[in-house]
């Protein structure tokens, strides 16, 4: 497993987090590189921990890096890692099928997208590589593709997607030309669309509204905020009491599911009180504060500089 595949965001302070204990029970929702995983199984290892990970991915490249951690940890007779190709929003039917009925102690969600995905010319996750087909997909075998969302949602469709998940103004505009465009040509690659939304942004800031408009295709591809929200759903009904909840965010959108989850109990933020007119929550927040990368790990790992790092523990 090479650290080129994807290096792992404020791995040390995440692990920390977790509060790893003998006989434990933890997930890693978000394997990619399994960088994290890794990590984990490591402190298991160096500190004599009789515990167990579980480990998940949807996506086919992740099998890969999963193999090497099974050659490295499940030896002689000692399986302290389970790697299960599913989405996150399943984690909770999963962890029932391999008997985990008990609930874990700690759960661990890297909700970016790896440097592998966006270096991947075949993926379409990245606009610099316009010849790549309108793909985004994080399953492959999904059906869905940024380049279905262009060719057949109708305008409304498109522009909310634009504006919901990318926070773009023009999200009416670029719609309206998208739909103009497939008139007279199916959209296929990532040029298609790049020639489309050029004439709307700025040069000065042609690269990060180039990104929100990614970024809103990719969530509308893999459907990230329902799959975010059962997740962080499933997740409050599976940790134990005094489990710890530790997400890394890049976005605004997925950040405030991950603040409202840990401050009111729901995804929605909508505050639930008691008799007495306290907050009614099962979670007391650890990160008043999100943990943010160090500058010396930011400079290393540009990847890093969107991140937040929240952590909450399940009241006892």
């Amino acid at each position: 497993m090479s650290d080129a595949y994807h290096i792992p965001v404020l791995l040390q302070e995440s692990i920390d987090a977790m509060m790893l204990k003998d006989n434990g029970v933890y997930i890693d929702v978000t394997f990619g590189g399994g960088g994290h995983s890794r990590e984990i199984l490591k402190t298991f290892t160096e500190k004599h921990l009789n515990s167990r990970l579980y480990s998940f991915d949807q996506d086919e490249d992740a099998i890969v890096n999963a193999e090497i951690l099974n050659k490295e940890f499940n030896k002689n007779g000692n399986k302290p890692f389970c790697f299960v190709r599913s989405n996150f929003r399943y984690i909770k039917n999963f962890m029932l099928y391999h008997g985990e009925e008990e609930g874990v102690d700690a759960i661990l969600a890297d909700l970016g997208v790896s440097s592998h995905h966006f270096d991947d010319e075949s993926r379409g996750f990245s606009f610099r590589f316009p010849d790549s087909p309108l793909d985004m997909r994080m399953n492959q075998k999904a059906r869905l593709t940024a380049a279905d969302i262009l060719n057949t949602y109708d305008q409304q469709r498109i522009a909310d997607i634009f504006y919901l998940y990318g926070e773009l103004r023009q999200s009416r505009q670029i719609a309206s030309a998208i739909i103009k465009a497939r008139s007279t040509r199916t959209l296929k690659t990532i040029g298609d669309l790049i020639n489309l939304l050029q004439p709307f942004f700025p040069k000065d800031r042609e690269k990060k509204e180039m990104a929100k408009a990614f970024q809103a295709l990719r969530i509308e591809v893999n459907h990230e905020m329902q799959a975010l929200e059962e997740m962080l759903r499933s997740a409050t009904q599976l940790l134990k009491p005094d489990g710890r909840l530790v997400v890394i965010t890049y976005h605004s959108l997925e950040d405030r599911l991950v603040k409202n989850i840990m401050k009111t109990g729901n995804t929605e933020g909508k505050e639930q009180k008691d008799f007495f007119g306290r907050v009614d929550t099962p979670y007391v927040v650890i990160t008043r504060r999100p943990i943010l990368p160090s500058d010396e790990e930011q400079q290393v790992n540009p990847r890093s500089r969107s991140a937040k790092l929240r952590v909450a523990q399940k009241k006892g």
